[in-house]
């Protein structure tokens, strides 16, 4: 007897609108393609946003990540979850999370190091402790990477360096 192939269960990444989305992303995507699972992207939202606002504040989180789910042809679900606004509701944001990637799920959940109190990865993992769910996977901060090269001058090619206090002969 044979068993019925069951398709891949998705990988969450949480989502806060900061730089490090990128590497929550990245991590997010390399875990997905190993089993070539689909992306459960949840955009954080401020406690703030009303019900209008918030699919615009939703999508515009997404379209910065976007382009790296796609480069790596996986597919995605799109989700939002909104901060809690009471002081001391850290745990109560992030059981919201927890809960959401249980009902799609997930195998895990990818959280940034640090972000808006529920929504970093500590809060996540202690949730998920409490209520039973996916382990939560930290994405380090983004890579500085320094720039390189000099900018263009009037003329187009690269303008000389010059140290200040130096004079030109």
């Amino acid at each position: 007897m044979t068993m019925p192939h069951l398709p891949p269960r998705p990988i969450a990444a949480v989502l806060t609108d900061r730089l490090d989305d990128i590497a929550v992303v990245d991590d997010a995507v390399r875990l997905a393609g190993l089993h070539r699972a689909p992306l459960l992207l949840v955009a954080v939202l401020p406690a703030h946003v009303d019900d209008r606002a918030a699919g615009q504040a939703g999508a515009a989180v997404l379209a910065r990540v976007l382009p790296r789910v796609g480069r790596a042809g996986l597919g995605h679900i799109p989700a939002a979850h909104r901060l809690t606004p009471r002081r001391g509701a850290r745990l109560r944001t992030a059981a919201g999370v927890v809960a959401l990637t249980r009902r799609n799920r997930c195998d895990a959940v990818v959280a940034a190091r640090t972000g808006p109190a529920g929504a970093d990865a500590g809060s996540l993992r202690e949730a998920a402790a409490l209520h039973g769910g996916p382990p939560v996977h930290t994405a380090g901060p983004a890579p500085w990477t320094p720039l390189r090269g000099t900018a263009p001058g009037p003329s187009g090619r690269a303008a000389p360096r010059t140290t200040e206090g130096t004079r030109s002969r």
